[in-house]
């Protein structure tokens, strides 16, 4: 296997795969996030075809703090730790320039993603209300699209 930085030409060769790895849900990444947070992204690749990818970056806003924003990885490769490869080479890329705090969202119909963000410690950040028992946050990414809210601390 082959862990890299992601590149702004993985755009066309990642798009393609969200929808089959989000099992038919309608998903996309802007182009920007390949060609703007090069340096805390990554993928990773068996054979010359990416398997899995994470794409992340450093709060501009809230010193300490950094933000994943898309974790993929493909379905036959699953539960085989290319997720928690991705996640530690993200931690200690971030870490190096003082980051202590780690925060993601997912969709609350993503249960195999909230399982394995508390698996690796993440918190569930108390939301308005609650769907399954699981705390949401009603509307945070517009009308109608609820989030849960993840937060780790680093160490």
């Amino acid at each position: 296997m082959l862990i890299r930085n992601i590149k702004s030409d993985d755009s066309e060769k990642i798009t393609p795969l969200l929808h089959d790895w989000w099992g038919g849900r309608d998903m996309s990444i802007p182009r920007l996030f390949f060609n703007h947070f090069q340096d805390t992204s990554f993928v990773i690749e068996a054979d010359h075809k990416i398997i899995g990818f994470l794409i992340g970056f450093e709060s501009q806003s809230k010193r300490g703090e950094a933000y994943i924003h898309f974790v993929g990885v493909e379905p036959s490769f699953r539960n085989k730790k290319i997720a928690n490869k991705l996640y530690n080479l993200f931690i200690e890329e971030v870490k190096k320039n003082g980051v202590n705090k780690l925060t993601c969202i997912t969709s609350i119909v993503n249960k195999n993603s909230i399982a394995f963000h508390t698996r690796i410690g993440f918190d569930i950040v108390p939301g308005d209300k609650k769907i399954d028992g699981i705390n949401v946050h009603s509307n945070y990414d517009g009308v109608g699209v609820d989030r849960v809210l993840f937060v780790k601390q680093l160490v």
